[in-house]
């Protein structure tokens, strides 16, 4: 089983306000660039060793203890480093993108904020849910729901997303096409 140690940390006390308000902000941030679809600013808010990662859950009995939030060697959504996020969001501007001509309508929500201090006096643990609202062509709906993990570094003053584990709240992905962040 393979999980990063980022998954598993744990904060180590509460942000100051100031810095609870700084990470907040940033995470709102993030959010309205996703919905303005502005894909190289949001693509810089990455430090360079992400981890950007949303593994599929499976409807399983409470006595079933396999761990599918945690152990990035099962079936993910979303397993990718930056290099890996870059070519989804090239694929863009390549023409062949059909489920993005026209453009798709995004609306992030983005609640439940909690900032916690980490043993690395320049990372911080985020906890947030969303819920993502999707409209393509006239009728395609999609709303997603869940939960994130993040881990967001500070890299010569600047808070960039180092580690971020999304879990979707539907059994069952119904979706036409995932072309969308979290």
């Amino acid at each position: 089983m393979s999980i990063p140690a980022y998954i598993l940390e744990q904060g180590n006390g509460t942000a100051s306000l100031e810095e609870f308000k700084e990470v907040e902000q940033r995470v709102y941030r993030e959010a309205r660039l996703l919905d303005d679809e502005v894909y190289e600013d949001w693509f810089d808010m990455m430090t360079e060793d992400i981890h950007y990662f949303m593994p599929g859950i499976e409807t399983r009995y409470r006595k079933d203890k396999t761990d599918q939030l945690n152990d990035t060697s099962r079936m993910a959504y979303y397993n990718d480093n930056k290099e890996e996020i870059k070519k989804r969001l090239a694929r863009l501007d390549t023409g062949t993108a059909w489920s993005e001509d026209p453009s798709t309508r995004y609306c992030h929500l983005i609640t439940n904020v909690e900032v916690e201090t980490t043993n690395n006096p320049d990372e911080y643990l985020v906890y947030s849910n969303f819920l993502v609202y999707r409209n393509r062509v006239e009728r395609d709906e999609d709303t997603l729901i869940g939960s994130r993990k993040d881990i967001w570094r500070r890299e010569e003053g600047v808070l960039k997303l180092a580690r971020r584990r999304i879990v979707l709240k539907q059994s069952v992905l119904i979706s036409k096409n995932l072309n969308v962040y979290f």
